[in-house]
């Protein structure tokens, strides 16, 4: 009866281990939505001027590598966060570790993107600034539905 359990457990954590990497999904194309519209909001709301437009797309440029070293970061620790959970099956040492590797791979992500808004928004006059802020309220307390 104690193995049946034991394989129970481990389905179960498989199981929750694929909807968080499911939600974790979602949200990440979530915020390329909200990505989406702070991009319409710099260059088609702010009415943004010729300088203005290049250093904002050089900083686009710049955080778009930047990003792809991130996101590869993340994939990595998500991997080697299945790979625990299917070697241990339960909330053993190495998912533990691992699941920290992904929080901190998130969080890089998550500060690397902030620096990025703020340095788009240190090209902005006052009042793009105010109206870029809106914008950046919006998509940070808005469901990923609308």
């Amino acid at each position: 009866m104690a193995g049946l359990r034991g394989y129970l457990l481990a389905i179960a954590l498989a199981f929750l281990a694929a909807l968080a990497a499911l939600l974790i999904g979602q949200k990440l194309r979530a915020g390329d939505n909200h990505e989406s519209r702070l991009h319409a909001v710099l260059h088609e709301e702010l009415d943004l001027d010729p300088a203005q437009e290049a250093q904002i797309d050089r900083l686009e440029h710049d955080f778009a590598e930047r990003r792809k070293l991130l996101d590869g970061r993340l994939r990595q620790a998500n991997a080697q966060l299945a790979e625990a959970i299917e070697r241990e099956h339960t909330y053993g040492p190495a998912v533990e570790k691992a699941v920290d590797q992904s929080h901190m791979a998130m969080g890089e992500l998550q500060k690397a993107t902030l620096r990025h808004v703020f340095s788009m928004r240190a090209v902005l006059q006052p009042d793009q600034a105010r109206r870029f802020d809106s914008a950046v309220a919006h998509a940070l307390t808005t469901p990923p539905e609308e």
